[in-house]
């Protein structure tokens, strides 16, 4: 009787803890374990379906951005050209600060904290400063390279992009100051409107990004102007992303009658939307110019007829030219003094063949025989004021 009352107890002890682990399970979201902290249950949780969504993207936005870094490191040894090896290490600081970008979105995923409130506020401008000055950077590079063909140094460029973000660090550090430490408010509670403002400087980055970018579009140098028209292209569209999530993260959600909760998934995917933004219209353009190989040579293509033919040099026979002065053995049969009354008579006389006789040449062109040059010491003699041409025998 002891024993089977031993056995009911333990019995009884396993239906209770199965009783309260199905009871466990059942107050867990649906696609989440059991020991995950609620504060990380938008993770996983299948109802909320954006949160998984926007974590995909995300992570093909991360996965992305990493291996344009390890091209362009990789490749960098091959990079010989000064104009492409100057824009190096500021594409992997644009690429640092969209890396950045996709991990702050899984911050607007979770719950928020006093921690994750703090690192929202202070990573939010930071971040989307950093990638602004790298294209404000980007732009002046462009401008230089189509007006005077010459690029700013690599370092001029990485440190302008880095002290540009370092003003958008003080000003979120002195916000954070202000508010939480000094006067002691919740990290979590700030206005929308405050939010925005506290902002304003990355989009003044993005503005003179803008206009650098589109005038990189006049100049000499034509072949940086595609470049310039990407930069135009990533600029505009990270300025309608701008205007599209600060509308509604002000106004839209409440003239729409959404609640404040719907604030953290128009920034989650304002913060994924302008990290795409940049890697397809301006990192990957970018990359693919600095590690494309400078092309070969052009030969000149002798069979087509569509240009023009090389302009040879015209020479004329009345120049002086000075020939190469050759030492000749003096032949007795022949002398100056003939020579010249051969000139005088009108032709030239060989002691053993005779005078030539002076015909009408077919050319006007006086051309003397090689013998005429050694008999005149090296140099060309003139035509004889009576040569009407040489005869054709």
């Amino acid at each position: 009787m002891a024993r089977c009352s031993q056995w009911l107890a333990l019995f009884l002890l396993l239906l209770s803890l199965l009783g309260g682990g199905s009871s466990q399970n059942s107050s867990a979201p649906r696609g989440c374990g059991l020991g995950l902290p609620a504060s990380y249950t938008p993770l996983c949780d299948l109802e909320a379906v954006w949160g998984i969504v926007l974590e995909a993207v995300a992570g093909a936005g991360v996965l992305t951005a990493l291996l344009l870094a390890l091209v362009l490191l990789g490749r960098l040894p091959f990079i010989t050209e000064p104009e492409k090896r100057s824009p190096v290490g500021l594409l992997l600081l644009l690429l640092l600060g969209v890396l950045g970008l996709f991990g702050l979105s899984f911050a607007y995923i979770i719950r928020p904290d006093e921690r994750v409130c703090v690192a929202r506020r202070a990573l939010w401008g930071v971040l989307f400063s950093l990638c602004f000055s790298c294209l404000l950077a980007q732009g002046w590079r462009l401008r230089r390279l189509a007006r005077q063909g010459k690029s700013p140094g690599a370092w001029q460029l990485c440190w302008l992009a880095i002290s540009l973000t370092l003003v958008q660090a003080i000003i979120a550090t002195e916000w954070l100051v202000l508010t939480v430490v000094r006067e002691g408010q919740p990290a979590c509670g700030y206005l929308p409107l405050d939010f925005t403002l506290a902002s304003t400087y990355a989009l003044v980055l993005l503005l003179a990004s803008l206009v650098l970018a589109v005038l990189c579009l006049c100049g000499k140098f034509c072949k940086w102007k595609r470049n310039g028209v990407f930069l135009v292209l990533a600029c505009l569209l990270s300025l309608l992303l701008w205007a599209a999530w600060s509308g509604f993260y002000l106004y839209g959600n409440r003239a729409l009658g959404h609640p404040p909760l719907w604030d953290e998934p128009t920034l989650a995917i304002a913060l994924v939307s302008h990290g795409w933004a940049l890697l397809l219209l301006h990192a990957i353009p970018e990359v693919h110019c600095c590690v494309r190989p400078p092309p070969p040579p052009s030969a000149p293509d002798y069979f087509d007829t569509s240009q023009p033919p090389p302009r040879l040099r015209e020479t004329s026979f009345d120049e002086d030219v000075a020939l190469p002065h050759r030492p000749y053995m003096e032949n007795q049969a022949f002398s100056f003094d003939e020579h010249n009354a051969a000139l005088r008579a009108g032709g030239y006389r060989n002691g053993n063949l005779g005078s030539r006789p002076s015909v009408p040449f077919r050319s006007n062109v006086y051309q003397p025989t090689e013998m005429a040059v050694v008999l005149n010491g090296g140099t060309i003699p003139s035509a004889p004021p009576n040569y009407t041409g040489r005869h054709l025998w």
